[in-house]
Formats: C-alpha cells, sequence, structure tokens
C-alpha cells in the first residue's frame, strides 16, 4: 500500500466512524482518534480520489438573475487539474503566497482545489476589501500570485508589489486571462509530495479589536480539522449544503469547502446582491436543502419573513459565528418544527464546542466539546484549570489536528496564545455537571456594572424578545456612581420607530425580563458598526459610548 492509499484509506475510516455514530455523541467521542498522517493533500489524496467516476453534484450555484451552474465531483476534479497545470505555467510554486479574491463563483472552488494540488499556500480575501486592506495583505502576506475577479482588478492599481495577476471573468490591462486554465491539460502529476504540516492556508482575522492577525492552517489541520465541523452539522453523503458565508472568511473554508465535500455532499449557493429572505426560502425548496448554516445576523433577517413557506425545511440547521439567541431559535422551532443547534469554533480552529445531531439541547448551551477535542475551562486570573466559569482553551497535551501553527509571523502573539499547554480563545464560558458549555462573553467584553459582572450576550438575548429589536448590542457606559452602566445600541425591526416612545418601551421590557443590577440604563437607536465578515464591532461602540451621545435616552428619564 502506497503512502497516499494509506493516508486516503486512514482519512476515510475516521470519516466513515463519524458518520456511523453521527448521532451517538457518546461513543464518537470515546472512539475517535485523528488521522495523522505524515503525508496528505486533501485535494489529491480524498477529493480527486471521491471524484473518480462521480457524476453527484458537487456545486450547484443560483444565480440572482436565476441561471445556474452544477458541476459534478468528476468535472471539478478535472477542471482543477487544469488550472493547476496552467497555474504552474505561470509559476505558481511550492510554498508560493496566492492571494485568491473572488466570490462565490465556480473559479472559487477550482483554485482552492488547484493551489491544494501545486502545495502553494492560499491567502483567502473577500471581495468587500479595498486598497488599503490589500496592501497589507500583500505586504504581509508577502504575495507573489493574485487571482481577482476582472471588475476588481484596479484595486490593485494602488497595491505595490511584484506579483503575478490573473483576473476571472474578463480582461484587464497586465492581468493574466483565467479562462485560458481551461485549454491546459487534464492530467496533473503533482511535483513533490505533501508533508502534512506544509502551510495551506494564511487567514487574516476579522479584526474586530485589533490589528488582523495572520492564522496559518496546514494540509490536516483544516482539512481534516474539520471532520468534527462535519460532525457538528450532521452531514451525510447525497446532502445538499447550504451555507452563507462570504469568501475570504474562515466559515466559508469550514462550511462551503472542506466540511461538505469530507461527507460528499453537495455545496449549493444562491448568490444576491441584497438579502430576500422570500427569495432564499424558495430556492432551499427547489434545490431540496437538507442541511443550512447561517450567522445569526441572517437568521435574525430571516425569522423576520415568512418561515413556514419553506414547505420542505431542512434535516439539519445549525448557526456560527456569534452566539445565536434563544429567541431566534424558538421562532425557527415554532416554523420548521426543528431546533437551530449552535456551535463555537474560531478562526483558528474547527468547530471546538458544539450541539450535534442527536445531543440532549440545552437552552442557551453552544453544546460539549467536539470529537477530538478536550475543553478546559482557565481561570482568567490565575490560569488554573477546570474552574466553573472561565477562558475557554484546548488541552494541548494531546493536540486536535484541528487547531492552527500558530500566528505566521508573530512568535510572541502565538506564544501566549500556546501558554501553559494549552490554547486559549479569548472566549468565556460556563460549564455545568452534564459539561454543557454556555457562552458567556469574549473576555474583553465583559464588564462589572455596581460590582457585578454582566455577561452583553445575555442581556442582547434579553432585548431581542421584543419584536421592536432586530439588533442588539450591549457595551458599558461611563456611570459616576456604579462606574460602568449597560448600555444598549438596537437596530429596529420593521414597523417600529425610533424615539422616545419605543425608548420607553424598550426600557420597561428590560425591567420586567432583567435582574436589577443587569437592566439596559442607556439606550440608543443607531446602525451596528461590522467587520466585512458580519461581526460586531464592539470596540467602536465602546469608544462612542465614552465619548457620549445626544441620541442617548437613559432609564432614569422614564421613571
Amino acid at each position: 500500500m502506497s503512502a497516499r492509499t494509506s493516508a486516503t484509506e486512514e482519512f476515510r475510516a475516521a470519516r466513515d466512524f463519524l458518520l456511523a455514530h453521527r448521532e451517538d455523541y457518546t461513543t464518537a467521542c470515546k472512539g475517535f482518534t485523528w488521522p495523522r498522517p505524515d503525508f496528505f493533500n486533501w485535494a489529491l489524496d480524498w477529493f480527486d480520489e471521491i471524484a473518480r467516476g462521480n457524476d453527484r453534484t458537487a456545486l450547484h450555484i443560483v444565480e440572482e438573475d436565476g441561471t445556474e451552474t452544477r458541476l459534478t465531483f468528476a468535472e471539478m476534479s478535472e477542471r482543477s487539474s487544469r488550472v493547476a497545470n496552467w497555474l504552474r505555467a505561470q509559476g505558481v510554486r511550492a510554498d508560493h503566497r496566492v492571494l485568491v479574491m473572488l466570490g462565490n463563483q465556480a473559479e472559487l472552488w477550482e483554485t482552492a482545489l488547484a493551489a491544494m494540488k501545486l502545495r502553494a499556500v492560499v491567502i483567502p480575501a473577500t471581495p468587500l476589501l479595498g486598497p488599503a486592506d490589500l496592501r497589507d495583505r500583500v505586504e504581509r502576506g508577502r504575495v507573489r500570485h493574485v487571482i481577482a475577479r476582472a471588475e476588481d482588478a484596479a484595486k490593485f492599481d494602488e497595491v505595490p508589489g511584484r506579483y503575478t495577476r490573473v483576473a476571472v471573468g474578463g480582461t484587464a490591462d497586465g492581468w493574466r486571462p483565467y479562462e485560458d486554465a481551461y485549454a491546459a491539460p487534464a492530467d496533473f502529476t503533482p511535483d513533490g509530495e505533501t508533508n502534512a504540516s506544509d502551510p495551506l492556508m494564511l487567514y487574516f482575522t476579522s479584526g474586530t479589536t485589533a490589528r488582523p492577525k495572520l492564522v496559518e492552517h496546514t494540509h490536516v489541520s483544516y482539512p481534516v480539522g474539520h471532520l468534527a465541523t462535519m460532525y457538528w452539522i450532521g452531514l451525510k453523503p447525497g446532502d445538499v449544503h447550504l451555507n452563507i458565508s462570504s469568501p475570504g472568511w474562515a466559515k466559508h473554508a469550514w462550511s462551503n469547502l472542506f466540511a461538505p465535500w469530507n461527507a460528499e455532499a453537495t455545496v449549493f449557493i444562491h448568490n444576491y446582491t441584497r438579502f430576500d429572505p422570500a427569495r432564499l426560502l424558495s430556492e432551499m425548496e427547489r434545490a431540496g436543502v437538507t442541511s443550512f448554516c447561517a450567522p445569526p445576523t441572517v437568521w435574525r433577517m430571516l425569522i423576520q419573513a415568512d418561515l413556514t413557506q419553506l414547505r420542505t425545511p431542512p434535516r439539519e440547521v445549525v448557526a456560527a459565528g456569534e452566539p445565536l439567541n434563544p429567541e431566534v431559535i424558538e421562532q425557527v422551532r415554532r416554523a420548521w418544527g426543528i431546533t437551530i443547534r449552535d456551535g463555537f469554533g474560531q478562526t483558528e480552529t474547527a468547530v471546538q464546542v458544539s450541539n450535534s445531531p442527536g445531543q440532549e439541547l440545552k437552552t442557551g448551551s453552544m453544546g460539549r466539546p467536539s470529537p477530538g477535542f478536550q475543553v478546559v475551562l482557565l481561570d482568567p486570573v490565575t490560569g488554573a484549570p477546570d474552574v466553573d466559569e472561565g477562558e475557554i482553551a484546548l488541552d494541548l497535551s494531546n493536540r486536535p489536528v484541528g487547531v492552527m501553527t500558530g500566528y505566521h509571523g508573530d512568535p510572541d502573539r502565538t506564544a501566549e496564545a500556546m501558554a501553559g499547554g494549552y490554547y486559549r480563545t479569548g472566549d468565556i464560558g460556563s460549564r455545568d455537571v452534564d459539561g454543557y458549555i454556555t457562552y458567556v462573553g469574549r473576555a474583553d467584553d465583559v464588564f462589572k456594572a455596581s460590582d457585578y459582572k454582566i455577561s452583553p450576550f445575555e442581556l442582547e438575548s434579553a432585548l431581542l424578545e421584543h419584536e421592536a429589536v432586530a439588533e442588539a448590542a450591549v457595551v458599558p457606559a461611563p456611570d459616576e456612581l456604579r462606574l460602568a452602566v449597560p448600555k444598549a445600541y438596537i437596530v429596529l425591526a420593521a414597523g417600529w420607530e425610533p424615539g422616545p416612545d419605543t425608548a420607553k418601551v424598550l426600557f420597561e421590557h428590560s425591567r420586567t425580563v432583567l435582574a436589577p443590577y443587569k437592566r439596559v440604563r442607556r439606550l440608543e437607536f443607531a446602525d451596528l458598526p461590522k467587520t466585512v465578515s458580519g461581526k460586531i464591532r464592539r470596540i467602536e461602540l465602546r469608544e462612542a459610548t465614552a465619548g457620549g451621545s445626544d441620541a442617548e435616552y437613559r432609564e432614569e428619564d422614564f421613571r
């Protein structure tokens, strides 16, 4: 048996074990062991293997105008090999950094597979980025090649550097047309073995509080690590999986690449310029979506629509990115008869904690540790392990495969994140007697008011129970007596107008559902600043709050 065959079979055995026990959490955790091959290339050793003679649909894209793209596993394998051969002819080599800035289009998946086959290092980038962000990525990422949509080529006029430029979907001066790749040979021969520890991806994190970090993943940490993500979602061969995520962010690789194709499921995409819940539900019905993952922002918009128009709801529904509020979960349960299952992970890891199929669900909890992950809670002050509430961390004594190598080019930050034999997430959680973990908040988001610890997530969840609230974010506001009090920034649901009448209603709701020390004391109606990946930039809200606002309402004014 060759090393390549052995790696494929080792991966398949681990995958099949999780599929066999997809609703038996206890057995899955006890019996699962990570594949740890010395050599592994997911595109060659897994995707090409399952694609051989496979005419099932691997990728199905529906555009806003109704046009469709369908590619089988066999077609994706061949097309990616042609692209790999062509890119090699353009000078792409092993270890070269390739910045890929494409939308949800077939070329994105072709490029991902082709780069893996070449052992190049992909730097994913969302098309929403502008020249300033691109300069940072090209410079710090030491980019040698750029593959971008022709319509975005002009952005790179302001990005210095000697890098190959490849345009997709059109022509641009100085850019090579990607479409030439389809004339390249279909047979691909790798120019060497892929060490499992070779770098595969460099992710620039979304930077909610600081300059983006460069998260480095290997040929196993994401491809193999996302066996855990496949398990959390509950994917099976033949499923049709829809994940709403922007290319360029880790969740896209999680749930639009590795997890579904680990399971041999179809990746379904519906592209749109403006989110239309009714149209999305219609396309889900037509495509026969069996599993659906979306961030909380999308779920909050979906529940504003008539969910019952989807006659055949997905079998599995999950949420990730930020904790999902209980009120949203309940509305989906009433409409579809199924429960959204939360999961917790980061760009640095695969899914660490999740509610997988078959587990008892506890309201507000994001579940238990994923198979292959040993999760501990560290005392935020002393660092002592196994407290009831503390920083969520991964025990590295038996290092999970699904953890980053580190922060590329930043050994100090890597050492800090991995200190004491734990990977420290920077997130606070609490654990109950059954091992279920509930998210409390980012370590730097939790604050004290009148000497009581406040979790913004808990207050936001309470506010979202009111029909007037579409989105909410809570931060500390300076107060002479209490040092800090909770202030809520509110995005209103359709039909509600900002003003003192609505503020009074929401303060009354806060007094009804929250303990006195947790009550929202100040309120402002405003759009929420977000990263391009959709996460709320609380640092901007904290800074705005510290500066004061004439648009702020105070609870004491309504007594």
